[in-house]
């Protein structure tokens, strides 16, 4: 089982420097709203054991010399669970992140809502999910570590509904609690590792390198961390390979599908000293395909989508669409690198809601009101590449293309005869080099040209 570290360990783990928030003041009968016999005596005990007299405690603070405002819940307080004080302590904090504009961080070990309050403990989590839509309204953003355990309420909201989920290795982490699953739940579905798995999480972090994680992403999200007019569009990325343009169409999918041509890590590591990955569609899936992130250019914060080579999968659709529209929230431009043969298009892909998923993918572009720059890196497959393409500032590499559809197919559809000439042909006739793109104006330009 992975430690349990109280409230004051966890926050001292990721910052020396904390101040507590003044705690807000109710009148709270002993035995609570509901005269629960002994819930008074339970919770004096919770405070002798803890030293705290209540499961959260909020403060403001400073990681690596980033502030915020910080929430870490105490675990052995009734099991971290959340009651109607927890809720006005809860509600205080994000009403002091939207007044201070600073960033909030959760550090999270609970086991749900508190069943000595009732209904009065289960409503909190309306009011946690209240303060979270203001917070991302004001265009702050949140991000939760989750400690052991982290389920029920506490998971489905400020865990869930962070922007960026982070754990601490082998934590349970689920809606449900270890004591209310069915009995022959597989356990791996509750734990980090697993929740990785499938696109619920961002990252597992060791606690000794939990600082310089959260720091890293408050530099990348914070709103001092992009300073200077915030919608300047992301700079276009250097080219990498040959600098020659194709002299006909085939040359052009050739040199776009070649294996030793740069791919989108390279891209990514030459233009970010520092970035760090979101992971994952929040509904299941995960796409190793498609690379999503925030990173540092020039000392400004840019988001970035990335296509790797591989067909797109409706998972892949789902998080660049989550990553565009988190940037578009927080003022922050977008980058995007293009480089798909298409769209997945098997029987697993339609039951996943492909055409849901592109569609979502457009819209998000469509409506940013970021600058979103766009650089095809590779192929451009259809409409699978054009999802996720700037409507306005798109350029092309010299070892690109960009086509309606794949030339065999287009010869396939077309009944042309299937022999290599024919599909050379064809590409030529689809006009998908990176000049013709730039002469029909779908691209600005030819970087590197």
């Amino acid at each position: 089982m992975p430690e349990r570290l109280s409230a004051r360990a966890a926050i001292a783990a990721v910052t020396p420097d904390f101040e507590e928030l003044p705690v807000p003041d109710r009148d709270f009968p002993a035995d609570g709203p509901l005269a629960w016999e002994g819930y008074g005596a339970s919770r004096s005990r919770a405070r002798e054991r803890t030293g705290e007299d209540e499961s959260v405690v909020c403060g403001t603070a400073t990681v690596e010399g980033r502030p915020c405002v910080l929430i870490s819940f105490e675990f052995g307080f009734l099991g971290g669970s959340l009651g109607g004080r927890t809720g006005d302590r809860l509600e205080s904090a994000y009403e002091s992140a939207r007044a201070r504009r600073l960033p909030l961080v959760s550090l999270i070990a609970t086991g749900g809502s508190r069943m000595q309050e009732g209904m009065q403990a289960l409503i909190q989590l309306q009011r946690v999910a209240r303060q979270s839509a203001l917070l991302r309204e004001a265009g702050l953003p949140q991000i939760a570590v989750l400690r052991d355990p982290t389920t029920g309420g506490g998971w489905a909201t400020l865990g869930a509904g962070a922007d960026v989920v982070l754990a601490l290795p082998g934590v349970q982490i689920g809606f449900a609690g270890s004591r209310v699953r069915p009995a022959d739940a597989d356990p791996a579905a509750y734990r980090a590792e697993g929740q990785l798995a499938v696109g619920q999480i961002d990252a597992i972090v060791r606690a000794e390198e939990l600082r310089g994680v959260l720091a890293g992403w408050l530099t990348l999200l914070s709103p001092t961390a992009h300073p200077g007019p915030l919608r300047e569009p992301a700079p276009v990325p250097e080219p990498f390979g040959v600098s020659g343009l194709p002299a006909d169409g085939w040359e052009a999918v050739t040199r776009a599908r070649a294996q030793a041509r740069p791919r989108a890590e390279a891209y990514l590591d030459a233009y970010f000293p520092h970035r760090q990955e979101l992971v994952g569609d929040r509904c299941g899936g995960v796409d190793p395909g498609m690379l999503c992130g925030f990173g540092l250019h020039g000392g400004r914060s840019y988001a970035y989508a990335a296509q790797t080579g591989t067909a797109t999968r409706p998972a892949g659709y789902r998080t660049a669409t989550r990553l565009i529209r988190l940037a578009d929230r927080l003022g922050i431009p977008v980058l995007t690198l293009i480089d798909t043969p298409g769209a997945a298009n098997d029987a697993t892909a339609e039951r996943e809601g492909q055409g849901a998923a592109i569609a979502d993918a457009f819209a998000a572009v469509a409506s940013a009101r970021v600058p979103v720059t766009t650089l095809v890196i590779g192929e451009g497959g259809s409409g699978g590449a054009l999802a996720l393409t700037s409507q306005d500032r798109t350029w092309v590499t010299a070892d690109s293309y960009f086509s309606v559809i794949a030339p065999e197919l287009a010869a396939a559809i077309l009944k042309r005869p299937e022999s290599e000439s024919e599909v050379r042909r064809v590409a030529s006739q689809l006009r998908l080099r990176p000049q013709e793109l730039v002469g029909m104006g779908v691209a600005r330009g030819v970087v590197g040209a």
